[in-house]
């Protein structure tokens, strides 16, 4: 299919940064983490945002949560995603993010649907509740406008198709001060199945005046064009269309630059990658540990669940497969991939297909009486998360 050809389009503003190519990649729990985020910039620009940081782990100066959010020396601007359902606790962590200059710009997530969250009034599920989500999408933006550090929202259409909330939420947050709002075209119930709702996004553009970027099935750089010509919104958010594929974001480039290459690297350069990606991770976790023989055994095995990604397609063994999937060190990494066809042309039968987690639409899992009232500003019982990274 022929790539439309792309309006006129401006750079990302997000408050004082300008974004371009207006490419964001998404957080994602276990994924996006220093080593893959630096990995995805040397291919493409955009922002690459780091992992969900919960606010209360934040607040309570959780160990682990203050280790994840790391960012590269060159890193600009340094993005991060907040989850909570408190706005007290919100504030207090946004406040602790400008004070110690944690993060150029911050993201508040509104879309996650796994049951932790939404049964605790969390995630996708908070919008329903409006005053609530107001008071809280208020309360971050209040806490970070004294040092000038913009706040987005980023969410689904709504719980289910019954369920809707996208507009409203969209106008609530952009009556808060919110500089940005992305949305996936998806409800909760959806999770990751069907197809995303493009003329959601469309709708959601045309209501707001600040900018509105798109989220779901944007497997290829083309479909991110497509996106902007159906919906005119003024950004992307790339997901689980990157893993596997960091190149992704070279091509999201190009194409947005009005260039036609597009990337399809024979499995040399992929396994070239795939080393590339283990030794930044190991950096990373050598980086955070007191013993280096432990820090490059747990980076590569961070590394093990991106193999059946980058290899997806390839008519490559399952026993060389499941070797790769096990590795504890580079030198064994670099063993293993010596037995690869470097030859072998990429497989251009997984173009445009889905990558990475895919589910049926399921039951959302609400607190009880959660739909009785859209005014009900109480804050659940128990609904903070002390888990950062989703």
């Amino acid at each position: 299919m022929t790539a439309p050809i792309l309006p006129a389009q401006r750079p990302l503003t997000l408050g004082r940064h300008e974004v371009w190519p207006p490419v964001v990649l998404a957080p994602m729990a276990g994924i996006t983490n220093v080593g893959f985020r630096r990995l995805c910039r040397e291919q493409g620009g955009g922002i690459y945002v780091c992992e969900m940081i919960t606010t209360v782990a934040l607040v309570e100066r959780n160990p682990k949560t203050l280790r994840m959010i790391a960012f590269g020396d060159d890193e600009q601007p340094r993005s991060l995603q907040l989850y909570g359902t408190d706005p007290e606790i919100t504030a207090a962590a946004v406040r602790i993010v400008v004070e110690k200059n944690l993060a150029d710009h911050i993201d508040l997530n509104f879309g996650c649907p796994v049951p932790k969250v939404t049964r605790r009034g969390g995630g996708s599920a908070l919008p329903w509740r409006r005053r609530l989500f107001a008071r809280l999408v208020k309360a971050a933006v209040d806490a970070a406008a004294p040092a000038g550090v913009p706040v987005t929202v980023k969410m689904r259409k709504g719980i289910d198709d019954d369920h809707l909330t996208y507009v409203e939420a969209g106008l609530a947050a952009q009556d808060a001060g919110v500089v940005a709002v992305a949305l996936h075209g998806r409800t909760a119930a959806q999770r990751y199945s069907g197809t995303a709702d493009w003329d959601a996004i469309a709708t959601l553009k045309q209501a707001l005046d600040v900018p509105v970027l798109g989220n779901g099935d944007v497997w290829e750089a083309d479909d991110a064009l497509r996106m902007v010509d159906h919906t005119r919104v003024d950004g992307v958010v790339i997901g689980r269309g990157c893993l596997g594929r960091p190149w992704l974001f070279a091509d999201l480039e190009a194409a947005f630059d009005g260039r036609p290459e597009r990337r399809l690297p024979a499995l040399g350069e992929v396994a070239a990658t795939m080393r590339r990606h283990a030794e930044l991770l190991v950096d990373q976790f050598v980086a955070g540990a007191r013993n280096p023989a432990r820090g490059e055994r747990d980076g590569c095995t961070d590394f093990r669940k991106h193999v059946a990604w980058y290899l997806k397609g390839f008519p490559v063994g399952s026993e060389l497969r499941r070797s790769l999937a096990m590795i504890d060190s580079l030198a064994q990494l670099d063993d293993l991939l010596g037995k690869l066809d470097p030859a072998e042309p990429f497989p251009v039968a997984t173009l445009g297909q889905p990558r990475g987690r895919t589910n049926s639409p399921g039951k959302v899992y609400l607190p009880e009486g959660w739909l009785a009232s859209r005014d009900d500003d109480t804050v659940p019982e128990g609904a903070e998360l002390a888990d950062s990274g989703g």
